[in-house]
Order: structure tokens, then sequence, then C-alpha cells
């Protein structure tokens, strides 16, 4: 028979891989399984401690929580921990690369899987392009430091702003009282486009190779954070938690502060945990997925929450929030508290001792950020790389090296893309796209829980999610209304002044189902009854589905 006469009918959009099949694929993956739980909790760490907590903390408290943003994190702390409970779940039951893009293809169909790995483009993508901005950032102000700076990145003039050459993106978004604007700086940021290329040679190296680096950076800033908390306690100024909630000023929006800023604020804040679901990406390369891929989920989830919360007190209670509206909002704080004792017998150019403290805090973001961008690189070429395997995507990205047994030629090419979009887009407007679109995602996962639960209830699961259904339809509702709160303002900023993210939003969707109407729909092997374990083709698009129950239950 024909593989044209495979294709099934009908459903076509909706057809699912039996979980059978999908054990067979993680049972027969070409990736190496050298991941332990440690491993796995340090990967979650290094995703989930980076730009949120250097970079966003400021501006969300200076803009919409104030000390507040305490209750932020713990809101979007809960959403992400009932996601990461989904997350646990279908993991320790499909133990592949993939991620919630595999989770959707086993639960709802490859239409599901391919928007569910088009939003995972869209958040770990455009996130470690966004972090590899703020990240240049931090790399030039340490080099200010030692007086470097000026000659390598001498300061340029835009429109609206300024900015070091070679460090500044060719777009920026400037306001101002006659509204907003993207002027071209004449430059690019070609910093940030290092950074990526960095990380991505080292993922082509070897992912237990990039653990090992992974877990060293972890140790370094879960060390400067810790270090901030401690020394930062005791220069808090109660008075500066008063008032904890602030008022909404009179004109202002539903989002400046009040009740409706910490939720804005939560939504924003979401960005801090992109990528804790990497965890569950690496499952694939995980030694035991069924019992350590929950431990890495929940520990790095727990972990990272205590920690922010810890930092967000100390900031909040060293400088007033208002003064927080900082690309660096730590270094704020840590100049607030005067250090004296930590000043070192060295000068810097502008005639000040070079502070330990200080340098600590810049040295822990840089590691911190790099670490994040490991991780989201990471978790990019295995969702393509999967998605390769089963034909929505061209083979490219899932030729295996031969000695490296990684995704090279894969990573090679995302890194490429991720390059240039760092080095042309402003980290402004891009934090907003990346929370909509991990939202859109863990809303997803949940209710893969659900469906799961509901057409294979006798499926053995190594973890099962605490509350069952009842829980996974809380996590669709947390995640759904992060995303209505990233969404929201989108439209009100493309109704006024700022029609930029809502514009790359749509232009995004358009693509990603260009790509798969003239791609995906035509080379899926699961619909041409190619088992890609052994790619050699089924007597049936039913055989390509282990039992074919999963097409027949509904």
């Amino acid at each position: 028979m024909s593989a044209e006469g495979l294709r099934p009918k009908g459903n076509r959009l909706f057809l699912r891989k039996s979980i059978s099949q999908i054990q067979k694929e993680a049972a027969k993956s070409e990736l190496k399984r050298t991941l332990g739980p440690i491993n796995l909790m340090s990967l979650g760490i290094g995703a989930i401690i980076g730009a949120g907590i250097f970079v966003l903390t400021g501006q969300v408290a200076s803009a919409h929580a104030g000390p507040a943003i305490m209750f932020s994190f713990v809101l979007a702390g809960i959403a992400c921990a009932l996601a990461g409970l989904c997350y646990a779940e279908l993991a320790s039951t499909m133990p592949v690369s993939g991620s919630a893009y595999t989770y959707a293809y086993g639960t709802m169909g490859e239409v599901f899987a391919w928007i569910m790995g088009w939003l995972l483009v869209l958040e770990y993508g455009v996130a470690a392009s966004t972090v590899a901005v703020g990240w240049s950032g931090y790399v030039v102000s340490i080099l200010t430091d030692f007086g470097i700076s000026d000659t390598l990145f001498p300061t340029i003039q835009y429109a609206g702003g300024e900015g070091p050459q070679w460090a500044t993106p060719l777009v920026q978004y400037v306001t101002g009282e006659g509204g907003s604007s993207f002027p071209m700086t004449g430059t690019f940021n070609l910093v940030a486009a290092i950074g990526i290329a960095a990380v991505c040679s080292l993922l082509v190296l070897g992912v237990s190779e990039s653990a090992n680096i992974n877990n060293a950076i972890v140790v370094i800033k879960i060390i400067v954070l810790l270090t901030f908390i401690l020394v930062g306690v005791q220069y808090i100024n109660p008075a500066n938690w008063d008032p904890f909630i602030p008022a909404t000023p009179e004109g202002g929006t539903w989002d400046q502060f009040g009740v409706g800023g910490i939720f804005r604020g939560a939504s924003i804040i979401f960005f801090a945990y992109v990528g804790f679901e990497a965890v569950s990406t690496a499952a694939a390369e995980a030694k035991n997925p069924s019992k350590d891929v929950p431990v890495g989920i929940l520990g790095a989830l727990v972990v990272c929450t205590l920690i922010y919360m810890a930092v967000a007190a100390v900031m909040t209670g060293v400088v007033p929030y208002l003064e927080l509206a900082s690309p660096a909002p730590i270094a704020v704080a840590i100049d607030r508290m005067g250090l004296e004792w930590a000043d070192l017998p060295i000068t810097t150019p502008d005639g000040s001792p070079l502070n330990a403290i200080s340098f600590l805090i810049k040295i822990g973001a840089i590691t911190g950020l790099s670490s994040v961008m490991l991780v989201l690189c990471y978790g990019q070429t295995r969702v393509f790389y999967t998605m390769a395997r089963d034909g929505l995507l061209p083979k490219a990205f899932a030729v295996i090296h031969p000695k490296f047994r990684t995704p090279w030629i894969g990573t090679i090419l995302l890194g490429i893309v991720i390059a240039i979009a760092a080095s042309f887009l402003p980290i402004s407007i891009l934090g907003d796209l990346v929370s909509l679109g991990t939202a859109s995602a863990f809303a997803i996962v949940c209710l893969s829980v659900i469906m799961l639960r509901i057409r294979h209830p006798e499926m053995e699961r190594p973890f099962k999610v605490p509350g069952g259904i009842f829980t996974a339809v809380l996590g669709i509702m947390a995640c759904a209304a992060l995303a209505g709160l990233n969404f929201i303002p989108m439209v009100q900023h493309a109704l006024n002044d700022n029609p930029l993210p809502l514009t790359i939003l749509g232009i995004y969707a358009v693509v990603g189902a260009v790509v798969y109407i003239a791609y995906g729909y035509w080379n899926s092997k699961l619909a041409k009854g190619i088992d890609i374990t052994e790619e050699t083709t089924m007597t049936s698009p039913a055989a390509a589905l282990g039992e074919g129950v999963d097409n027949q239950k509904d």
C-alpha cells in the first residue's frame, strides 16, 4: 500500500500518538542518558534565576506592585507550581525530549502539538534573545568599572537616547510626551550575539559537559544572591515597606499599583520562571526520568521562589520602590547600602574605589544570565529535534553528531537565528510576548493531564498530580489569567501608542501556520504510518499509533 493510502481521513489534524509509541521513542532515543536529579534541579534553577531577578524585579516594583511584588512572586510561583505538577506527571509517563510538544501530540493531536511547539519557540527562542540583551548590559557595566568600555564600546547617540556601540540593539523602543517610537541606532548588539554563540557552541559539545558547567554557574549565582540577602537585611528600613500595597494614583491605569498592580506584576514576573520546564525537556537524557524529573521540576520551583521573595524583600526594604526603575536593581540596592568596608584598593575611572560586593553582584548577574541562555537554547534545540524526528520540521534539526551525540546542525541554525534576534531587538518589547507564550503553553500542559486521565485512567503513573483533574483545572485557570494579563496590555498599546508587540505576535502566528501547512502537514511521519524509531513504513496509521485505541476512544 502506498504512503498516500496510509494517510488517515477525517480527523487528520487531530491524529494522536499512542502513549505506547511515545514510550517506545523514549526507549530508543539516540540521546545520552547522563543527568541525575541534582543535575536536573540545577538545570531548572539555572533557567529560572536570571533576568527575572537581576533585571525585571525593579521595573515591576517601581511601576506596578511596589513592596507587594513579593505577592506577585507568590502568585506567579503558584501558577508555575500547578503547571509544574502537571509537567511532572506527564514527564514520568512520557520521558522524551520535546516536553509539552510531545505531551500535546499524545493527548490532543497533531495540530495542537504544532501549536504547542510553536509556542515553545516563542518561549525559548525569544526569551534567550531577551536574556542575551540583558547579559550584554551587565558585561558592558563591569568593563566600565575597569575603564575598558569606553574604548571597546564608545557611546553613540540615537533619536531619544544613547547607548554603547556594539552593545545596543539595532531597534530601540523610546517613549516620550509625543508617544512611542522605534528609532534605528545604526549599530547592533554584537556582545549579545557572542553570548548566544558561546552557549550554543557548548551545547554542540555535549549535554553532560554543559550540565557540569551549568552546575558551577548555579552555585556561583546562589552564593551571590544569598550574600545580597545576608548583607542587605542589615540595611532594611521598614519605612520603605509603608504602604506595602501602594494605592493606584489618581488618573492611573488599573495595573499601576493596588491589587491590579500585584496581578499585573505577577504576569510580568512570570517571565522569571521561563524555562523551568526545560527539566521535562531533558527527560530523554535523564538517568531515571520517572523519579528524577519530578524532583528536578518541583525542587527548582521551591528553591527559586523562596530566593526571589527574599531578594525582593531586601531590595524594596533598602531602596524606596519608586527608585528601582533600573535595568540593574540589585546593583542600585548595593550602592544605596554604602558598603565602604567592602571597598577595594582599586580606583575606577570616575575616581571612586571598586566595591567588592557590587563587583560580586555583577559577576553573579553575568554568570546567572549565562546559565539561563544555556538552558533556554538547550530547550529550544531539543523541541526542534523532536519535531523534526516527527517530520513536522526539516530533517536537519534532527541530525545527531556521531561523536558528541547532540543535534548539532539544529543547534547551530537556531543559534544563528537567536543571535540575530538578540542583535536587532530591544529587551523592552519582548517580555510580554515571552510570558504570553509561556502561560499559554503551561495551560495546554494542564489540559493534557486532564485528557490523559480521561482517556487512559488505567495507565501507570510513577508520579501523580495531587488532586488530579481538579489541580489541573486550577492550573489552566491560573495560567490563562496570567496570559490574559499580558495580552490585554498589548491590545491597549496597539490601540494607543505601541502596535509593535501585537503586530509581532500576529506575524509570528501567521508564519507558524504557513510553515505547518507548507511542510509539516505533508511530511508528518505519523500521518504516513512511519515508525520514527525504525524509519520503516507500517501496515497502517493505526499501527503507528500502537493499537490505535487513542483515535477510537472519542
